[in-house]
């Protein structure tokens, strides 16, 4: 892939469910080793528009470039061979299995006679956690139904290490977080960052985008309203973003790649 070229191109991107028009020419790119904060009110498309890259609805409309190249996802498994990994909330870990298991879930590893592993799994799921410095998972043999949000959310990243994901999507990571919680997953999402890995977050909360986003992507009834470095914006200037469609105190917006002709 060309140093200038982003990790993720989606070029002019439509989805439609019936008569509903939940995505119209959206463009927008997304870099590697950045942290890009999609904000937007309920019903704008933020979801439907991670979902497309997810492989959970395909596109109507438009391409997705992927280092470059022009790529068809059509399943979370064709998203997860490029390495893409997405986080939703209150979904990312199997409540009945332990740290271990979900951090290998359908990716075990064997020894010959299909017999698992045990033990390289576990010092490579404590090696990974170790890395990103995690000390709150007191067992990596403890059931996920029995972590808290925040360790929930911090072996949801950490899997994501383990197998070297290129973007990882997270939505609403910090919901019903507490404040200590809360500062140890955006901690872990900047070290994605740090680690080369492009970040697409999803939140609600403008002081979390704040402090974790490079930049901010914002979707006004399904079309890119504005894309802006962090510096560019404040807060009352993406809540108008996200309510208008405009600021005005915001330069026209210049889409990424042009409009559609």
């Amino acid at each position: 892939m060309e140093p200038s070229l982003p990790l993720l191109r989606l070029e002019h991107i439509d989805k439609r469910f019936g008569s509903v028009e939940a995505l119209t020419d959206v463009s927008l790119d997304i870099p590697a080793g950045q942290v890009t904060a999609l904000a937007g009110d309920n019903g704008a498309g933020k979801s439907v528009l991670i979902k497309c890259v997810a492989g959970i609805h395909p596109p109507d409309g438009g391409r997705i470039l992927w280092e470059g190249h022009e790529v068809h996802i059509g399943s979370p498994r064709d998203a997860a061979s490029l390495g893409i990994e997405t986080v939703y909330q209150d979904l990312a870990l199997c409540d009945n299995l332990d740290v271990v298991q979900n951090m290998f879930l359908g990716r075990e590893r064997e020894h010959r006679h299909l017999v698992l592993d045990e033990q390289s799994m576990e010092t490579a799921a404590r090696d990974t956690l170790a890395s990103l410095a995690v000390t709150t998972v007191q067992s990596l043999r403890q059931p996920a139904g029995s972590l808290s949000g925040g360790q929930r959310q911090s072996v949801a990243i950490a899997k994501s290490v383990l197998w070297h994901s290129k973007l990882v999507i997270m939505d609403e990571p910090t919901a019903a977080l507490g404040v200590a919680q809360t500062a140890v997953v955006l901690r872990l999402i900047r070290a994605l960052a740090e680690r080369g890995v492009a970040v697409i977050v999803i939140s609600h909360n403008m002081n979390d985008v704040f402090e974790v986003a490079d930049r901010i992507a914002v979707l006004y009834l399904g079309r890119l309203a504005a894309v802006r470095p962090v510096g560019e914006l404040d807060r009352s200037m993406v809540v108008e973003l996200m309510t208008a469609g405009h600021s005005d105190r915001l330069a026209e917006p210049v889409p990424e790649l042009g409009t559609r002709v």
